[in-house]
This record gives structure tokens, sequence and C-alpha cells, in this order.
């Protein structure tokens, strides 16, 4: 095991008896106000739903450890605290958060904070898409090595979860030790917005295509906000780039650290590359042959990208080839990306909810040889579904569209033939079901987030797998 200090213990320690507004009561937020409780912080909760509807969250903690500011007291509970940790779903434009920093305070994101009670290195993945499953594809090949793996962030569990189990072990028993040897933290641009000292040993890029513009506003400072991925690394740091996107290129001048390349069109001297049907590592001078494509159990060529990041990933983690290749020939992806829900009557569903973007959603399409009815729509992010039609004219045979985005979809694909309106997931599901016919498929890969008519992604791709196997055999 690591060393049981955290990585900025002094900051840690100046939590004690600090006044911290924790803004954003999802799941990110209210893990980071355990920990600042834990540090012996007085702790505020803070969201703008009205205080009513925060009652429920008192149970969560000890009574008269935090206090509530909702609805008109937003900006109260904002104003006079010493610090101040957004959830990632809070926009740092704010008014009251741009007042508490004119007026000096600290405002920093739940990664950031998390980040200061952790040992154990860091490895960070951002990109635009693939990074649920490259980082659970990590923590496999971690896992099939012998080694104790933290696998979250914006994944799913808040890294503040990690940073509490690591200062329960040691900081509150002296005679604990760190239960992670390695973190694997998948991170948005929203949570890198929001960093300060945050510092991955390995930080990784998969892509980056315009998405999240209603919140970053330019298609420039969506990528600035992933570069800063880099700002803290050293150079005995790695940093792992898809050298096949154009869009990264300019990145290379931003990067602190080593560059350790992936690559699916050329040898790389420093990098994991594909050589004909054969996974090669060429790292610290060593070439490594790791595995045969074909045993990748995933759908579509992005994913191999995927597996080519993770496996430069576990090289420089000094994973074993063999666990390496165990790992990659075992996973067969994340639910809600590309999963295959049912084969029923010829016709494949397959759900992927987490496709939120155009894209992920045109690189969804290109999975597959065979027609396609594909459920399209949701809450729009700025997006220019225009960018689908090539791809759409290429793949799908119908196209079934849903939520507040419906007609802006339909605006850009005019004059695309079978395009259909549904009212909720449910038609949809009946309309596809009854257009597709056998050695087809049916897609859910929405280029939208879900918010309209969701609780998130997961909550509509489980409604999908539920009316899909509902329908009689």
């Amino acid at each position: 095991m690591v060393a049981v200090t955290g990585r900025y213990q002094t900051l840690i320690d100046g939590l004690h008896g600090k006044v911290v507004a924790v803004v954003g009561l999802g799941k990110s937020g209210l893990a980071a106000a355990h920990l600042l409780g834990a540090a012996g912080a007085h702790v505020r909760l803070v969201d703008q739903k009205p205080e009513h509807d925060l009652e429920e969250l008192s149970a969560q903690f000890p009574r008269g450890s935090v206090e509530f500011f909702g609805g008109d007291r937003f900006s109260e509970g904002i104003k006079t605290a010493e610090l101040v940790v957004l959830s990632p779903g809070v926009p740092p434009a704010l008014d009251a958060i741009l007042e508490a920093q004119n007026n000096g305070v600290p405002v920093i994101g739940e990664i950031e904070l998390a980040s200061w009670f952790l040992p154990m290195p860091i490895v960070a993945v951002t990109g635009t898409n693939g990074k649920s499953t490259a980082v659970s594809l990590m923590g496999r090949i971690f896992e099939e090595s012998g080694k104790s793996v933290f696998v979250g962030g914006n994944l799913g569990t808040p890294l503040s979860e990690a940073a509490m189990t690591v200062y329960q072990n040691t900081n509150i028993d002296p005679g604990g030790s760190c239960p992670y040897d390695f973190a694997v933290v998948e991170v948005s641009s929203f949570q890198l917005e929001t960093i300060d000292r945050f510092h991955p040993f390995i930080s990784v890029i998969l892509n980056i295509t315009a998405d999240h513009l209603d919140r970053h506003g330019t298609f420039g400072d969506y990528v600035a906000a992933k570069c800063r991925i880099f700002e803290n690394q050293r150079a005995e740091d790695f940093a792992v780039l898809n050298l096949d996107d154009s869009q990264l290129i300019p990145l290379h001048d931003s990067i602190r650290g080593l560059l350790i390349g992936f690559s699916m069109k050329e040898r790389l001297h420093n990098g994991v590359f594909l050589d004909g049907p054969m996974i090669m590592a060429s790292i610290s001078g060593q070439t490594y042959e790791v595995m045969p494509m074909e045993e990748i159990q995933l759908l579509g060529t992005h994913n191999v990208a995927n597996v080519l990041a993770a496996v430069a990933v576990g090289v420089l983690c000094e994973c074993p080839i063999s666990a390496i290749r165990r790992a990659v020939g075992g996973y067969r992806g994340r639910e809600h990306a590309l999963e295959i829900v049912r084969q029923r009557q010829g016709v494949v569903f397959v759900n992927d909810s987490k496709g939120t973007n155009v894209d992920a959603t045109i690189k969804a399409l290109e999975s597959f040889s065979r027609p396609v009815v594909i459920i399209l729509g949701g809450k729009d992010k700025g997006s220019d579904f225009s960018r689908l039609r090539e791809t759409l004219l290429q793949h799908a045979k119908s196209i079934v569209l849903i939520g507040e985005a419906t007609e802006a979809i339909a605006h850009a694909l005019e004059g695309m033939g079978e395009v259909h309106r549904a009212e909720s997931l449910a038609q949809a599901v009946a309309l596809a079901e009854r257009m597709a016919v056998p050695d087809d498929v049916v897609l859910l890969s929405p280029a939208c987030a879900s918010f309209d008519m969701f609780r998130d992604y997961v909550d509509r791709g489980q409604q999908f797998r539920d009316l899909v196997n509902a329908l009689p055999a």
C-alpha cells in the first residue's frame, strides 16, 4: 500500500472550523458534504430548490451538523462562506458564485476537494465520448493484475466517497492504511472547470468533439476546459492522447508530462497501436505484443480506440500483459452503452442511452452493418443535428423522434424520408418495433441529454430495457 497522508495535508487540516458552502445537492455534493463534515468543517448545503424540498436530506447527517440554504436563501448560503465547493452540474458563472470569487472566496469543485485526501496515484480520463467504457476497462485491468483500485468520478461513484474511505482508514485510525493502490477517475469538462491542484499521475484524453456548448458557450472554451487535465502534471507524469484525433494535435503544447500516444492508423515509437490484427505496445524502448484485436468483445470500431487507451494505462502502471489481455478479452461493456438488450424475431434491440451527443450517436450507427431503426431526441445541448444526416442516410432506414429536441432534429433532417414523432419512449419503442423486420437493429441512441423526460440517462436506458423486454415473444 501507499503512503497514508493526504496529498495536501495542510489544506485538509485547514478545513477544521471553516465555513464551507457545498452548492448542488446531487450525489457529488452530498459526498463532498460528508467528507467536509468528517474533516471538521462547518457545512452549508446550498441548492436552488425550495428549503422544504431539502428537508428529506437532513436524515443523512447528524442533527445540527449542517445548515440548509435553499430557494430564496441560495445566495445567502454562499455569501459569507470561506470556501465554496461546487457540484459538477452547477455553472460557475452564477451571480452568487462570481460575487464570492470577486470577494476572494476560493471556489473549487468536488473532484478537486476529494483529490486533496488521496495519497495514491490518480489516473484521470476525459474526452467527449467513451470515458465510462475506458475507465471501467482500466479498472478491470487493474483488478485482473491484483491491484486495489477505486473506479468512479463522473462515472457514478463520487471521488469524495473514495476520499472518505481513505480519510477514515488513515487520519481517523492512525494505524490504518490506504485501501487503494490507484484511483481511475472519469472527469468531465464541468469538473475540470473547477480544479486548482488536481494532479493526475496519468491524464488521458480520448477524443474531443463539440458538446455541452449550452454550458461552455464556444467549442474553444470546451476544449480549454478539457485541457485543464494536464494543468498540474510534471515531467515525471504521463499524458495519454489519441493521435488519430485532429482536434487533439494543438494540445501537445499544453502537455507537461511524457506523451504516450494511441492510434489505430499508425505505428508509434511511444504508445499503443494496431499492427494488422494485433494490438501492440511500444513504451520505454520495449515493444510488446498485447493481443489480437479479434478478442475485443465490444461493438464498434470506436471502442478499439478505448481499448488502446486502457492498454496504454495498464502498461504504464506495470500491469502484466497477460492480465491486460484477460481483462480486455472478458470485458463486454457498460450498461446503456451499445448494450444488446434482446434479440426478438430476428431484430436486435440495442440500448445506447449514454449516447448523449451527436458524435456518440454517429459512432453507434457506424457500429452496425445491418439496417437501423433509430430512436433520437431528448434535451438539446446546443448540438448541430445536421451532422447526423450523412450517417443516418447510410445506416438508418427509419427515424423516431422524442423529447424537447424533436422539432430541432426534424428541421435538421428535413427531406430525409421516414421521420416519425412519438409522444413518449413507450410509443417510440412500439413504432420502432412495428417498422423493424428480421435482420434489422432497433437502436436507442438519442444524441441528446435525458433531463426533459427522465431522471438521467440510466433511467432512460432502463425504461427502454423494460419496454423491449415487455414485448411479446
